[in-house]
């Protein structure tokens, strides 16, 4: 332990091993030990993680792989009613481009700040849902992690910023076809028939008229 502008520092060095979990069966890769900040408020701790992506990180047309390499770049500290985390994340992205429908592929940083408060002790209640609690002495990133993902995750994710997706005729990927790429006066049989019910009513219409 070191001393920084007066506050204690406890440094733990990139890719130390998590500690093992047996509160709520919860993923040791996200699972960060705070017993070493000892509850005393301006002493804080720098950690960088590699951790495996949780299941179902994303929505939409995108997410983050399971199990895919997530850096964690950390900074606990100690406030009075519990542990202040700051830090940033960096993962990759997997999903379809919302256009085409072609494998899209990238990487996104998110950046965070969430407070974990202290269980409350007996007789006082978790008044707000959206609060969280470390259990314990352990702090679950894992939710944080997740909310930051949804919220930076792209609505519509592209391939390229200009893609000109689909023909809405056949399905063709335009980006191939070129811009020459039509189909004239082609029906498409199956409405052949309407077509020629709408002919007939319009020839029915000038006749009456």
């Amino acid at each position: 332990m070191s001393k920084i502008n007066g506050k204690s520092v406890i440094r733990e060095a990139a890719g130390s091993g998590a500690p093992a979990s047996k509160s709520r069966g919860l993923s040791s890769d996200f699972v960060f030990d705070m017993r070493a900040l000892g509850r005393q408020p301006g002493t804080f701790r720098d950690e960088a993680r590699t951790a495996r992506a949780p299941e179902a990180a994303g929505s939409g047309l995108v997410l983050v792989p399971a199990d895919a390499d997530v850096t964690l770049d950390l900074r606990f500290e100690a406030v009075s009613d519990g542990v202040l985390v700051t830090g940033s994340a960096i993962a990759p992205l997997t999903g379809e481009c919302a256009r085409c429908l072609d494998p899209v592929s990238s990487t996104m940083e998110v950046s965070f700040q969430e407070l974990y408060l202290y269980l409350p002790g007996p007789g006082e209640g978790e008044d707000d849902d959206e609060e969280r609690f470390l259990d314990g002495d352990l702090l679950d990133l894992e939710p944080a992690f997740r909310d930051a993902v949804v919220l930076a995750m792209p609505l519509s994710p592209l391939c390229q910023e200009d893609c000109p997706g689909l023909c809405p005729e056949c399905g063709a990927r335009l980006a191939e076809a070129g811009p020459d790429h039509g189909h004239g006066e082609d029906v498409d049989p199956r409405w052949a028939a309407l077509r020629r019910l709408e002919v007939s009513d319009q020839s029915k219409d000038r006749q009456e008229s």
